[in-house]
């Protein structure tokens, strides 16, 4: 145990397959980051797929040098992670308390029904967030 931190190496391992995979690629690793956590937070809730995600895009980070243009995997995963969220019911808590709130109020959305436009949103919003990454990694 390090830190409190159970450690069984598994997150170890795919960070370092990760930091192997990207090798310099730092702008596709980025929309891969945000994508992948949007679509794995939709299904994840976001505390714990962020929780699991941090060591993976400090190996990164610090395989890239730490500083600069690198940083903008940690607004890669923030923003898929929260965003991600919105595609489903089970993607954030919040979204479970609003149905259970909807359906006390005789307003019934379903886990489908949800998804439906959740999903559209989700993609835009992410859509969206991609030029604000591109500044973040060629300008500022």
């Amino acid at each position: 145990m390090v830190g409190g931190l159970v450690e069984t190496g598994v997150i170890d391992t795919l960070a370092r397959s990760a930091t192997d995979a990207v090798a310099g690629k730092l702008w596709p690793a980025t929309m891969l980051m945000l994508w992948a956590s949007a679509g794995l937070s939709a299904i994840v809730d976001n505390i714990p797929y962020v929780a699991t995600m941090s060591p993976i895009v400090s190996e990164l980070v610090n395989a890239e040098g730490g500083i600069g243009k690198a940083q903008v995997l940690w607004w890669a995963l923030a923003i898929g992670a929260d965003l991600g969220g919105n595609a489903t019911a089970v993607g954030a808590s919040a979204n479970v308390v609003v149905l259970g709130i909807a359906e006390r109020a005789g307003h019934r959305i379903s886990f489908w029904g949800f998804t439906k436009y959740g999903l559209i949103v989700t993609v835009i919003s992410v859509a969206m967030a991609v030029p604000y990454l591109w500044l973040r990694f060629f300008v500022f």
